[in-house]
């Protein structure tokens, strides 16, 4: 039923974006034992891609949300992913002046209910073609971390990962069919 909502707000922000069937993708959520928890929708639109999240069966709190490299989700720990997505070699952070990596997005909040969901922005990416593509030659991942992102604010850090923990979910981005 969730999954039903989420999908009907993704074709609701396409007829507000204008976009076509073609310019949206989905990624189905798995978590480490390969059960399916949760969905991201993905938009095309002027501004970039609109990312609709809605997770169940998470702990409460914030949890990072990242775009990763490779198209791949083996649990059970979501390695295939690889690193953030990153085409343009920045450091990682939405904080950090030297940033953000394409891949960088805001945390995710799960309420006490274990339920989470938000609508974001991803500026620096596209369905469509070019370097910053979701759909390059090895394909793009949603993934969940266990903490919140740090956002890495400082400067000189060598942290590019945000220490956020393990991976909780992870998602192959696909055209939505």
């Amino acid at each position: 039923m969730h999954s039903v909502r989420i999908l009907a707000l993704a074709a609701g922000l396409a007829l507000a974006t204008g976009a076509a069937a073609q310019e949206m993708a989905v990624a189905q959520l798995l978590n480490p034992e390969g059960r399916k928890i949760g969905v991201a929708t993905l938009t095309q639109g002027t501004d970039g891609v609109t990312i609709a999240v809605h997770v169940r069966g998470l702990s409460p709190g914030l949890h990072a949300l990242h775009l990763h490299a490779v198209g791949k989700a083996e649990p059970p720990d979501f390695k295939s992913a690889g690193p953030h997505f990153n085409p343009y070699g920045k450091q990682h952070g939405t904080k950090n002046p030297h940033g953000p990596h394409a891949g960088d997005l805001p945390n995710l909040l799960v309420g006490p209910d274990s339920v989470g969901a938000a609508i974001l922005q991803a500026s620096m990416v596209t369905l469509g073609a070019g370097a910053n593509s979701l759909f390059d030659a090895d394909g793009s991942a949603v993934v969940i971390h266990e903490k919140a992102d740090d956002d890495n604010v400082q400067a000189d850090s060598t942290n590019t990962a945000g220490n956020a923990g393990k991976r909780l979910a992870c998602g192959v981005i696909e055209w939505l069919k």
